[in-house]
């Protein structure tokens, strides 16, 4: 049981969740990987549930297989229908890797999936089969972010090995737009450092059409770079709140002694100055005079739009790290966000937020993990903002209180294009920024008796 903090009202249920289930972000971080087919491990209807969920946002065709649990399997284990599910991938689909989580089913009846894994791989020749990456992710202790975050663990535990060190860096860089991938890649490019990005669905889940159908999309980190990883200099993180004990960087850290750096997502001029600066610092080139003309022009928008949207009142909800580092930019442009909700139990928002936002006491920022958007609607009520900002699972919340909902992260399925959204670097930033101020303009034109036509 919960307990609401400003109604103190009891919860024994979590209605319209503020999060999406585990395997999803699995899922995700599989379609990330070069020639590697999704496999859930239980029921079709998971499979479909995640495959709708991802189709939506990306507008891209996805296979997610499944072991297909029925009744039976649900009793007695779903050992022999994992090892049919995997013979027909391979056969099917010819993919190098098949990427393997579990569900809420397999997980409580206790399936274990490695000692399967090592039966099957005995009974087919394990020459003969592709590479297989596990990981464990049951809902019930977790969110998307949580499977992203294991699945990307998973496979670097799967294909890095040691050796001399190398001139180049690892980016994970967590679970973010095609856009903004596509953006870090050409950052790191113009650094003219060799890099590894983990996982890069830049072109599966943002492709161009193609002459004949592909059952595997092409794109993707190549597991050869990912065995590469651990002989890198160094691996750059985004996040504010991932343990080392359960991220790709730190487990390379741990193992071979590639030096980890964690930093927040590069949302705003201070944070994208941070990581610019790192990537000055590994590289030994200064920052190319494209990202200063960037950063030029988006401080002089802050001057010319700080006007319109100086002491609004925002609230933010979404994963954990995407809402700590927008709060932050949020306070860098004069917007206050009243309240930073997640459905993310990592226990440890709060404790980053207050290192990047230090005046947030002062400014009467609420922090609420573990909600759900009924918490958030109760807290809109009582805080009265004047914009939500997130994904659209707040849309109903948004009609229901006349509020403009801003559309960010993942996942946004009642508009075109979300797959194409900027958030990260100065011109992420610049896109933020102008969307912020534009919706700010047209709430105040739609409510003007007369309206104007010149700002």
């Amino acid at each position: 049981m919960t307990t609401n903090a400003s109604t103190m009202t009891a919860k024994t249920a979590t209605q319209n969740a503020c999060k999406l289930c585990t395997p999803l972000g699995a899922c995700l971080a599989f379609r990330g990987i070069e020639s590697c087919v999704p496999f859930l491990h239980g029921s079709q209807g998971c499979a479909t549930y995640i495959r709708r969920y991802l189709i939506s946002h990306y507008k891209e065709p996805i296979d997610i297989a499944s072991s297909n649990f029925n009744e039976e399997t649900a009793v007695f284990g779903g050992s022999h229908n994992l090892k049919l599910g995997l013979k027909n991938v391979t056969q099917q689909y010819k993919p190098q890797v098949i990427g393997i989580a579990t569900t809420c089913l397999s997980e409580t009846i206790g399936d274990d999936v490695p000692m399967i894994l090592k039966e099957y791989k005995a009974i087919m020749g394990e020459a003969d089969l592709p590479a297989m990456i596990f990981a464990s992710t049951p809902s019930y202790s977790g969110s998307h972010i949580d499977g992203f975050h294991a699945a990307v663990r998973s496979a670097v535990k799967t294909f890095a090995t040691g050796g001399a060190k190398k001139n180049m860096i690892n980016l994970f860089s967590g679970m973010i737009s095609p856009a903004d991938i596509r953006y870090m890649k050409e950052i790191l490019t113009d650094f003219g450092m060799p890099f590894m990005l983990l996982p890069d669905y830049s072109q599966t889940l943002d492709g161009g059409p193609w002459a004949e159908y592909h059952r595997i999309p092409p794109g993707g980190t190549a597991t050869s770079a990912i065995a590469e990883s651990g002989c890198a200099s160094a691996s750059i993180e985004f996040s504010s709140t991932l343990e080392a004990s359960k991220s790709a960087a730190g487990y390379l850290e741990s193992e071979f002694g590639v030096e980890r750096h964690q930093l927040p997502l590069p949302i705003g001029i201070k944070a994208s100055d941070r990581f610019l600066a790192l990537l000055e610092a590994l590289s030994g080139q200064p920052m190319p005079e494209k990202y200063e003309d960037e950063r030029r022009r988006l401080v002089d928008a802050y001057a010319d739009g700080h006007k319109y949207i100086f002491g609004r009142k925002a609230i933010l909800y979404g994963e954990e790290d995407l809402v700590i580092s927008m709060a932050a930019f949020l306070r860098e442009i004069g917007v206050t966000p009243v309240l930073c909700a997640s459905g993310g139990k990592s226990g440890q928002m709060k404790k980053r937020l207050l290192e990047l936002v230090p005046d947030m006491a002062e400014q009467g920022i609420e922090v609420r993990e573990g909600v759900d958007f009924v918490d958030i609607e109760h807290e809109a009520e009582r805080l009265q903002p004047d914009m939500l900002i997130g994904n659209s699972k707040g849309f109903t919340m948004s009609k229901k209180h006349d509020l403009p909902l801003i559309r960010i992260g993942f996942p946004i399925h009642d508009r075109f294009g979300g797959q194409r959204l900027h958030h990260l670097g100065y011109r992420g930033t610049q896109e933020l920024f102008d969307r912020i101020v534009n919706t700010v303009i047209e709430e105040r034109q739609k409510s003007s008796p007369i309206g104007y036509t010149y700002m």
